[in-house]
């Protein structure tokens, strides 16, 4: 199990995904515009985002304090290495 959060327009939504192993940065973001679209994401449905609206941000993954993947769909931003 692994919990994709999805930030956009200033919001952010977690969304807990049952994964098959590696999921590229490319499919995270398919997957973030089809659950946004749908109403899928609690508090984030956007039914006629774009198609483009994730190309530009950033996939981070981490590991939470009891193993569990987090994935993190974010908007670049101007500062940091």
């Amino acid at each position: 199990m692994a919990t994709l959060n999805i930030t956009y327009n200033g919001l952010s939504s977690d969304l807990p995904l049952e994964l098959d192993g590696h999921v590229s940065d490319v499919d995270v973001r398919r997957i973030a515009l089809e659950v946004v679209r749908s109403g899928g994401a609690p508090g984030l449905h956007i039914a006629n985002l774009r198609e483009d609206a994730f190309v530009h941000y950033v996939v981070d993954r981490f590991r939470g304090p009891r193993g569990e993947d987090r994935i993190y769909l974010r908007p670049k931003v101007p500062f940091g290495a």
